[in-house]
Order: structure tokens, then sequence, then C-alpha cells
């Protein structure tokens, strides 16, 4: 059946993580050859009379593309028993804990389930339900509405945010800040937190200040660390093989040359290291 946006409520929208780049594909899709999946419904006992299940993404493009209906399916079945079947459904794979932290809390406020039903319901113990509502309770609201809107990935808000925000809400908020402005990817997201965790008051106003200067700084310390190891490991030959005779036959340009490059390198370290 064909739907107008009016009649469908987005009940369970806060649910669902927004994927920027999954929903230009779909976009480009719709645009293309139109709608060929329907979107889920269940009837409501109120106003507007349909619930949206599954589909958010669709409608979202649909209504970009100025359409006027979507294409729906109707689920007659009770509300619950829909959004687990829903739920046990997907075959992507990809839903992080914090997701389903929300479903599982939904179904907690809203149906007034105990952690033992929701274990029954989901095939899962009380002990993983547990742990994923305390993920939903411990993260700030802050940095959970930044995940639903795809600007923060869940791995980096339960690996490197929630950690932090378990010692001190105020720090993870401020570090919140940082990633959002350094868009970066997992790893980075860790380096930061690294140099954050580490660094004295002054490191982390310059994490704050340009957290990709940071990064840029981190990766070449690891860099001047290899070639300063590579560096030692070549003296150390090189002494081992200049005896007379062998350096008589060295040319006097070559050993200048490796004097001067060797002299500049340590005179800039012991400059850098002293402002260090």
């Amino acid at each position: 059946m064909d739907l107008e946006f009016h009649q469908i409520e987005l009940r369970y929208e806060a649910l669902r993580r927004r994927d920027p780049a999954r929903e230009r594909q779909i976009l480009a899709s719709l645009d293309t050859a139109g709608q060929a999946c329907p979107v889920v419904v269940l009837a409501s006992q109120g106003a507007p009379p349909f619930i949206l299940l599954d589909g958010y993404k669709r409608l979202r493009a649909l209504k970009r593309l100025r359409r006027d209906t979507v294409c729906a399916t109707l689920w007659d079945m009770d509300e619950v028993e829909a959004l687990v079947l829903e739920r046990l459904m997907r075959t992507s794979g990809q839903e992080s804990a914090l997701e389903q932290g929300w479903f599982l809390r939904e179904l907690r406020d809203r149906f007034k389930m105990t952690l033992g039903e929701l274990g029954v319901r989901l095939g899962r113990t009380p002990s993983w339900v547990s742990r994923r509502l305390g993920l939903v309770r411990d993260l700030p609201e802050a940095v959970q509405d930044e995940v639903l809107a795809g600007r923060i990935a869940p791995h980096i808000a339960q690996h490197v945010l929630l950690p932090l925000a378990r010692a001190n809400q105020a720090d993870a908020l401020a570090f919140l800040e940082v990633l959002l402005r350094a868009s970066c990817s997992t790893r980075e997201a860790e380096i930061l937190q690294e140099g954050w965790l580490r660094g004295n008051d002054q490191i982390r106003e310059r994490i704050q200040a340009d957290p990709r200067l940071f990064l840029g700084a981190r990766s070449d310390a690891g860099a001047l660390k290899g070639d300063l190891g590579t560096l030692a490991m070549v003296a150390r030959r090189a002494l081992g093989r200049a005896g007379e005779e062998a350096v008589a036959l060295v040319p006097p340009r070559t050993f200048r040359q490796a004097k001067s490059d060797c002299e500049a390198l340590f005179t800039r370290l012991g400059k850098e290291f002293a402002h260090a």
C-alpha cells in the first residue's frame, strides 16, 4: 500500500544510527530506480495511524527527493513481537553494542520488561542485557547524540569515550569536542586518547587547539624514532669497519659529508630537546 508521510509515526527513529554514506547510496538508488523494497509499518491505535518499524533511511531519502508517498507493507502483529522479529531478521551484522543498548532500553522503558524477559525475547543472558544497558547508562547523552547522527563511530564511543566518561564525565565531553573537530579514524582517536590521558595540561591544550597537528607530530615522532634507530645501527656497523686501511680508502669528501650531516642532526635534536 502507498502511504503519505503524515500518516506514519517515526516512533523508533532514535534507535537507528545514521550512516551518511549509506544514505547517499540509498538516495541515488531511489532516484534512479525508484522504491523497490517497501518499508514496514504497524497499525497504531492513535494518530498517525501507522508506526514505522523498518525503512527509516528509505523514508528520509524519499523526503529529500520530494516524493509524496512511500510504498509500505503492514505487519499485523503485536508491537513487541514485531520489534523483536525485525531485530532478529537483520542480516547486516553491523549493529553496535550501543544500538543494542538503545533497543533494550526502549523495550524496558516502553513495555516495562525485566532483564530476564529481555534476555528470553532475544535469546541472550540477563548479564548480556545488563552490560548493554550499562553502556547506555554510563555514556553521556551528548556522545550518544553524536553517534545517532553518524558523526562519531560506535566503536570510538564505546572504546575511547566510555572509559573517559566512567572516570570523569566532563573530561569525556571535552574530549568529544576534540574528536568532532579532528574527524578521525578509530586508530587516530586512540592515539589522541593516549596523548590526552598521559599528557599534562599543556599537552591537552595543544590537542584541543589542533588535534590534527598533534596527530601529525605523533606520526613524525614515530618515523624519527625509527630513523634514529637505523642511524645508530649503521653507526655501530661503520665503527666495526673503521680500520686504518678501510678509512684510508674512503674519499675525504664522503667523510666530511657524513660528519656534517650528523652534526647538523644532533645540533637540531639538542635544540629541540632543550625546548621540549
